[in-house]
């Protein structure tokens, strides 16, 4: 089985009807497509009831757009010196190795640039990105990302990491990545050996409902793990998916059995047409409520807002103190019953 990638594919495959094929195409003409025969499979069923489904196969409102919506939601632009770096906090660059993915998920806040005819970075710019890096002594960690990093040859990538290995002020290297559970057989020995430096390393999986851990997905993050790679995870909130407590409760619990803890939950960027998939920050507000005390902390990851414009990562998750008129604190327990608190 082949990637599907066109329309005509996904209408073959009975994801889509041919009610929905020219707005399917439309869809297509501004956003990738591509679902992994991996990812197909574990689709229960056709339609946006389906939580993976409702992740990969295109829908025509993804040409509902609004003034809000933005094509660089996350201000990378305004925070690239060049290709294939984004510096937006002191410490850490993004180090964006390609546009390409094995799959295209219709909520990306880089939908606007993945998939694009020039997907991998060009050799001279790869070693201009390097050159930066070398030159910036306050970056102490590099996060790999794209597209999706893991799609490269073993080859390519080892040769990026001894590079960045070499680099002495660069502490941690952290992928980010959805092929463990897109195209697990990716993960095979030459993939790990590649990635072995003498530097930590990182590995963030990205997956948002239990439905997609598969076997072969579990059994890709433990040769990972074992070989070393601490993993977490990072989990976007998504109407028709997983913004529900129970929904996430499975997921993360899931998570953390397989011994990768859940490190993000990001609140829906305001990317074109993806109104259909954005919660509102009370929701998931009132989800992360819900989940504190009932689940382990080890299953509990932060709730945060990229504030559009490039402005950054901020914790959203709800408050459980504030400060009275006497000078006293009132704090909130698990239960929602206050407490008075004098420090």
């Amino acid at each position: 089985m082949k990637t599907l990638r066109t329309p005509d594919r996904l209408l073959a495959a009975g994801l889509i009807d041919a009610k929905d094929l020219q707005g399917i195409s439309q869809v297509a003409q501004h956003f990738a497509i591509g679902i992994s025969p991996q990812i197909h499979a574990l689709m229960h069923h056709a339609g946006p009831s389906d939580p993976i489904a409702a992740q990969f196969v295109p829908d025509i409102r993804e040409m509902d757009w609004s003034a809000e919506e933005l094509q660089d939601p996350i201000g990378d632009e305004a925070h690239s010196p060049l290709a294939g770096i984004v510096h937006r906090y002191p410490d850490r660059v993004l180090f964006k190795l390609t546009s390409a993915c094995p799959v295209y998920c219709r909520f990306c806040f880089r939908r606007e640039t993945v998939g694009k005819a020039s997907e991998a970075l060009e050799e001279a710019d790869i070693g201009h990105a390097l050159a930066y890096i070398e030159s910036t002594p306050q970056i102490w960690e590099v996060i790999v990302s794209g597209g999706d990093p893991l799609i490269l040859s073993p080859r390519r990538l080892q040769s990026i990491m001894q590079r960045l290995g070499a680099i002495a002020h660069v502490g941690v290297i952290r992928f980010h990545t959805r092929v463990p559970v897109v195209r697990p057989d990716a993960i095979n020995a030459a993939l790990i050996d590649a990635l072995k430096i003498g530097k930590a390393v990182y590995i963030v999986l990205h997956t948002n409902h239990a439905q997609e851990l598969s076997a072969d997905a579990r059994a890709a993050c433990a040769r990972i793990i074992d070989s070393g790679f601490p993993m977490l995870s990072q989990t976007v909130l998504l109407n028709g998916v997983n913004a529900d407590a129970q929904t996430l409760t499975t997921l993360f619990r899931s998570l953390v059995e397989m011994r990768i803890k859940p490190y993000y939950l990001h609140h829906g960027d305001l990317a074109r047409g993806t109104a259909h998939f954005r919660t509102s920050i009370e929701q998931g507000q009132e989800i992360m409520r819900e989940l504190r005390g009932a689940v382990s902390g080890l299953c509990q990851p932060l709730y945060v807002l990229d504030i559009p414009g490039g402005y950054g990562k901020v914790p959203i998750g709800p408050n459980y103190v504030n400060r009275m008129a006497n000078g006293g604190l009132e704090v909130t327990d698990m239960r929602g019953v206050t407490h008075d608190y004098r420090p």
